[in-house]
């Protein structure tokens, strides 16, 4: 078993950036690899499946996706225009940065969903090259990601992580806040400095988005729910490896470990590793490891998969960008929270 699901990471970790037809059709690829791992370690069942299906996740987050892009679609001229003005007033730089603070603040109240639907409309209607489109979002989803766990209504992590703890509404707030909003506002400063100094100009072999037919929202959402159906079979593939080897490893061990969210379920991960015998200091650290590692790839984060879809980035350019970063941001993190 446990060769098997090795193999199957290594092929998650590898084949969409080898091969092109993978990389296209990673939905898809995921799918079969979380199919296999659930045969690989003999989990999959008819009442795993039916579980699965009746998550109500699968289908609110398939829902926002299409009825917000149908919405965006009806209102892209005002968006636009709205932008235009806006940008008069403030430089794009400072623009980059409130948007990606306040998307990272409010996606606790508002869900990492949310977040990322506003994001991608807004950084689709800016005048910024591609590349530099790349990078913002990139950085944004780290924000996002980071700042939906201080509430339970943010993201699926945070409502397992406060359940399992029987903590109230603003536990995760509390506790984290002195780690996650630093971290958000140095993504912000982050953002708007990487933006390149002067006028922003569409490069040369990218042309102005064309508006979206009804149609490929459509096939944008259904990618979106096959991507997230991916991620349960994955997880549930690889929760018993995670209940024998990882659950019972020192904190300072499985920070890093965690890095394994960049390419399966945090809230999996989560829910099986925190424990009402934990301490606040080693709730922290696993949290902060599956929070940095989910921006990491497109796989690792739900606002990855809705941004990565709309706005057409290849896992190789999600990787370029987050790999780093969240190996720096690991390295801070790990500084505060193990040595200083």
């Amino acid at each position: 078993m446990l060769i098997g699901l090795v193999i199957i990471l290594l092929l998650i970790l590898t084949l969409p950036f080898l091969v092109k037809k993978v990389e296209n059709n990673m939905e898809l690829f995921l799918l079969v690899m979380g199919l296999l791992a659930t045969i690989c370690s003999g989990v999959i069942n008819n009442s795993l499946i039916v579980g699965i299906l009746k998550n109500h996740l699968l289908y609110m987050i398939t829902a926002a996706v299409l009825f917000s892009g149908i919405l965006f679609k009806i209102l892209q001229g005002r968006i636009k225009r709205v932008l235009d003005i806006v940008l008069r007033f403030i430089p794009l730089k400072v623009f980059i940065f409130l948007m990606v603070i306040a998307l990272g603040l409010m996606s606790s109240m508002i869900t990492a969903i949310v977040a990322a639907l506003v994001l991608v409309e807004i950084i689709s209607n800016l005048p910024m090259r591609r590349s530099d489109k790349i990078r913002t979002v990139v950085v944004a989803c780290f924000a996002i990601g980071l700042g939906a766990v201080l509430t339970p209504i943010g993201e699926p992590l945070s409502t397992i992580v406060v359940s399992r703890l029987e903590q109230d509404f603003w536990y995760l707030a509390e506790e984290m806040g002195m780690l996650i909003i630093p971290g958000i506002v140095a993504m912000g400063l982050l953002g708007g400095i990487m933006i390149r100094r002067g006028t922003p100009e569409i490069d040369d072999d990218v042309h102005h988005q064309e508006t979206e037919s009804y149609s490929e929202i459509l096939l944008r959402s259904a990618k979106v729910f096959v991507f997230i159906l991916a991620l349960e079979f994955l997880g549930a593939g690889f929760k018993p490896v995670i209940d024998k080897y990882l659950i019972h490893l020192d904190s300072k061990v499985l920070y890093p470990i965690n890095m394994l969210s960049a390419v399966l379920d945090n809230a999996t991960l989560a829910a099986a590793e925190i424990s009402h015998k934990m301490n606040s200091t080693q709730i922290g650290a696993i949290l902060m490891g599956l929070l940095i590692s989910g921006g990491m790839l497109i796989p690792g984060n739900i606002p990855n998969i809705i941004s990565a879809n709309k706005l057409k980035i290849s896992s190789q350019e999600w990787a370029w960008h987050g790999m780093p970063l969240g190996l720096v941001m690991i390295a801070i993190y790990y500084l505060v929270l193990f040595v200083i």
